[in-house]
């Protein structure tokens, strides 16, 4: 019969406290992952290197320009030195006549150009390689982003199914005040006991449900988070109950060791390999480039070729100025090689080893962060598991006491203050039965966060 009212009592919480349905932890990560807009933006980043990529191989494709361009004008020449400065002139050319003149016809030239930076001594190599590398730190930023993500959904599920316990824990204790409310008030009534009993079980009723107000307010509090976590419109959760009433089945089995790096450490070493590798590309720009290069020029103009001795030997025609009928072609092999360049790049060199040095030191940092983390998580679980032992214990003891005192309460034997304390203290052990439930899963999720394999948590369920 007292379990039937529980039961009934957590259906009435659940109605009254607008949730509307039952979420389990895996469902909870799931939906995370897929909707939290960091993970979607690293995914982007992620997906932007491997394009990036693409394009670093592409760029040992050859240069192959195609040109065309049709000119109306003069063509008076001068003698005299000229250098086109950013780009700034014309190339007209013709003959040096005495005097100016405004002959103008029209022209074109159309131009096949190609050059191939054929041979680097490895900067094309070695600037494919670094964009490999940049995949792989996208990548792992990625999945480390997603395992940090895991954890704070799985500690965020915990304590929104901590709460709603506790919730439950309120509302049974304020059942018992209300109970013996109305039993004090009946014997008080009845001439049996002092009027104060009544008065004072009205107050500890208000007690009750005070407590039981907070405990919503930490409930609504602590399903906000997840909701925030998930990534989705505001809702109302019930937590899963099924697991928390046992312990991890990994922590009753011989721990298993594993070579896995850690997504933090793997982070960080991708990073450390991404700056030696900016070192080796900034080293192969010490040295030259060969390149390969060839142009077809087709020339057409209005001007005919005895334009200099006959003035009036053109033609203002399009077609006659636009038809090609000149053409030449070269092909040939370049090497270029400034050499001021390896006085300027050793200095990118230096500073490239400084940033990897002190990504190292990040790296043994977290290293270091993270195996005292794994310590802590073990001595957390150690107390958790005696206090685990102990709950039932102090639950069982508080519950007989409570009997005890309730039943010589309503034989007139003890007075409503011993009543109170009974109550207070079964009602602190359900709490502690509560939380150290919940505590195991917290810190066994503690010790899963510092080796960073998140199955071993997750395969629990």
């Amino acid at each position: 019969m007292y379990f039937k009212k529980i039961t009934l009592l957590f259906f009435l919480i659940c109605a009254s406290s607008g949730f509307s349905q039952t979420l389990s932890l895996k469902e909870a990560i799931t939906t995370g992952l897929e909707n939290y807009g960091s993970i979607r933006a690293k995914s982007n980043y992620s997906s932007a290197s491997k394009e990036t990529l693409k394009q670093s191989r592409r760029d040992y494709l050859p240069n192959l320009n195609l040109s065309a361009q049709q000119d109306y004008g003069t063509i008076n020449g001068q003698n005299g030195a000229l250098y086109g400065f950013n780009g700034l002139g014309t190339a007209s050319s013709g003959p040096t006549l005495p005097d100016q003149n405004w002959n103008s016809a029209f022209g074109a030239l159309y131009l096949v150009n190609m050059n191939w930076d054929f041979f680097t001594f490895g900067k094309t190599k070695e600037k494919i390689n670094l964009a490999k590398i940049d995949v792989q730190t996208k990548e792992r930023d990625l999945n480390q982003e997603k395992f940090q993500q895991e954890i704070k959904i799985s500690a965020a599920y915990l304590n929104l199914l901590a709460s709603q316990r506790l919730l439950i824990s309120q509302q049974k204790n304020l059942y018992r005040a209300e109970v013996f409310k109305k039993t004090a008030a009946a014997r008080v009534k009845n001439g049996l006991l002092a009027g104060v009993d009544s008065t004072l079980a009205t107050a500890e009723v208000s007690k009750a449900k005070i407590a039981l107000n907070l405990a919503k307010n930490f409930v609504k509090e602590q399903n906000n988070k997840l909701v925030d976590l998930m990534g989705v419109a505001p809702q109302d959760f019930v937590a899963d109950t099924l697991f928390v009433t046992q312990i991890p089945k990994e922590l009753l089995v011989s721990e298993k060791t594993t070579d896995s790096l850690h997504p933090l450490l793997q982070l960080y070493k991708t990073r450390i390999d991404y700056s030696n590798q900016q070192a080796k590309l900034y080293k192969r720009f010490y040295y030259p480039t060969m390149t390969a290069f060839g142009v077809l020029q087709t020339r057409a103009s209005g001007f005919e070729s005895n334009y200099g001795t006959d003035q009036t030997a053109f033609s203002r025609n399009y077609w006659d100025g636009v038809n090609p009928d000149r053409s030449n072609y070269l092909v040939g092999i370049g090497i270029s090689w400034n050499l001021t360049t390896p006085f300027r790049v050793s200095k990118q060199v230096s500073a490239q080893k400084y940033v990897s040095q002190a990504l190292q030191e990040e790296y043994n940092q977290a290293d270091r962060e993270l195996k005292s983390q794994l310590s802590f998580a073990d001595d957390k679980i150690k107390i958790t598991l005696d206090n685990y032992a102990e709950a039932p214990i102090q639950v069982d003891a508080a519950k007989r006491a409570y009997i005890q005192k309730s039943t010589l309460y309503k034989n007139g034997l003890t007075d409503l203050t011993d009543l109170t304390q009974t109550i207070y203290t079964l009602n602190r052990a359900e709490i502690d039965r509560d939380i150290v439930n919940n505590n195991v899963w917290q810190s066994y999720l503690l010790k899963v966060a510092a080796k960073g394999n998140f199955d071993l948590f997750i395969n629990e369920f």
